[in-house]
């Protein structure tokens, strides 16, 4: 990475003007601290956290139908009439197709019954298994693709800010130059040298530039605003961003897989995996279970009241066979199939369209540090040219309108700059995003 590091720096006079004269801020935030504070306290990053936590309780969820399951039941039943059967004579040495109506049982009935069961073999737990840890993989990349947003919007918010309170600089700057011009017009024009439409036209710069200085400090202060709103910080908490704009130039990023190509890998693989689960709910399922109860007959009347206990136990191996379903899974595979072509023709689509964006970046930011280098030319040419034009009519040779012509020119040349500067920060961010190295705005 190449650490040719450029700073836009600003008069020391002309930053005090900018403290004394706009909003007051306690506490100047470096990029780095606002990106940190954002990643504790942003909302909808707390939210996507939540989820990837929610993800790996699907996980052990899933996992946990490997666990045996034990269950306890209890019942009690009094019967005021006792069911019947019909009990067939003949096997009592009557008559056959001839039954008798008994009533069986006692009163009182208890069962207490604990059951416990162990799937042995199942595919469509495993296949649950690894579709949830898929799913949850899932999840921890739209986390960090949260992330990704985030830095991007609190480093655009500060970047804004940094251009808002330059721009108050610039028109803080024109303003001491206007002011000095009206006093110098003011006296050549009690000197007879000088118009009173000059003094007027002067005049009507200076209220211009304060309207101008008015909005672009209220911009300022809805862009820290909203700058504290996605870090999660108080609407009251005092803060600032630095003056001094940094950037590196022509820093070349090695390329990583981005996170919207993972995400549309990851969902490929999800459907793959959802696939093999249909497929395997074909297989039989095996499972052992058993039960351990106690039934007891109770009767509480003479002569014979009792309560007695009888215990009843089993254990069992089930195996369950899938015969026919009417082709539902069969339909449900063939949709997954589609869907899988999909998600790889999506793959294939974002990988081309990150190639395509990323050379256009490149060049986005050359030729935005190309126009911050010619603007700086710029400005010089267009200081030189205002303090000659100034001076020039002073001695009478120029006139208020090359002046004010000189001055337009100025700002024009200084908002040029802002504006490349603007690009070419844009442009490395989209560039950082493109190959993967958006997390490096948290290590500067």
């Amino acid at each position: 990475m190449l650490a040719n590091i450029k700073k836009l720096k600003i008069p020391l006079s002309l930053v005090i003007m900018i403290v004394l004269s706009g909003p007051v801020y306690s506490q100047v935030w470096t990029l780095k601290q606002c990106i940190d504070t954002a990643q504790l306290y942003n909302k909808s990053l707390q939210i996507s956290k939540n989820n990837m936590e929610a993800g790996a309780e699907k996980v052990k969820e899933a996992q946990a139908n490997l666990i045996p399951k034990v269950q306890f039941s209890g019942e009690y039943k009094y019967y005021f009439d006792q069911p019947y059967q019909l009990m067939p004579q003949s096997a009592f040495g009557g008559p056959e197709g001839v039954f008798k109506a008994i009533q069986f049982g006692t009163p009182h009935n208890i069962n207490v019954t604990v059951q416990a069961a162990l799937p042995l073999y199942n595919p469509q737990v495993y296949g649950a298994i690894k579709t949830t840890k898929v799913a949850n993989e899932l999840k921890r990349l739209q986390f960090k693709k949260t992330k990704e947003e985030v830095f991007l919007n609190v480093s655009n918010l500060y970047y804004n800010a940094q251009i808002l309170k330059h721009q108050l600089t610039f028109i803080d700057s024109n303003l001491v130059n206007n002011a000095k011009l009206l006093e110098t017009i003011k006296i050549l024009h009690e000197q007879q040298m000088a118009k009173g439409t000059d003094v007027a036209n002067v005049q009507l710069q200076s209220s211009q530039l304060n309207v101008q200085r008015e909005t672009v400090k209220s911009n300022l202060e809805q862009v820290i605003r909203i700058l504290k709103l996605t870090m999660g910080a108080p609407a009251d908490m005092p803060l600032d961003v630095e003056t001094d704009i940094r950037y590196q130039a022509n820093t070349v990023y090695q390329p990583n897989i981005v996170v919207d190509v993972q995400l549309a890998n990851m969902k490929k693989n999800l459907v793959s995996t959802e696939i093999k689960t249909l497929k395997n709910s074909r297989i039989p399922t095996v499972s052992l279970y058993g039960a351990y109860s106690e039934v007891g007959f109770g009767y509480d009347e003479k002569p014979n009241n009792f309560l007695n206990f009888y215990p009843a136990s089993f254990a069992a191996v089930k195996i369950s066979v899938p015969i026919f379903n009417g082709t539902v899974t069969k339909r449900r595979i063939a949709q997954k199939k589609i869907e899988f072509k999909n998600n790889q023709l999506q793959l294939d689509l974002l990988n081309e369209q990150n190639n395509i964006q990323i050379i256009n970046a490149k060049k986005q930011r050359e030729l935005a540090l190309q126009t911050i280098l010619n603007t700086s030319t710029q400005i010089k040419i267009a200081k030189s040219v205002y303090d000659n034009t100034v001076m020039q009519q002073k001695q009478g040779v120029a006139n208020i309108t090359d002046v004010l012509m000189a001055d337009s020119k100025l700002n024009q040349a200084q908002q040029d700059q802002i504006t490349a500067i603007i690009n070419y920060l844009k442009a490395d961010l989209e560039l950082k995003k493109l190959t993967g190295n958006i997390d490096s705005l948290n290590e500067n």
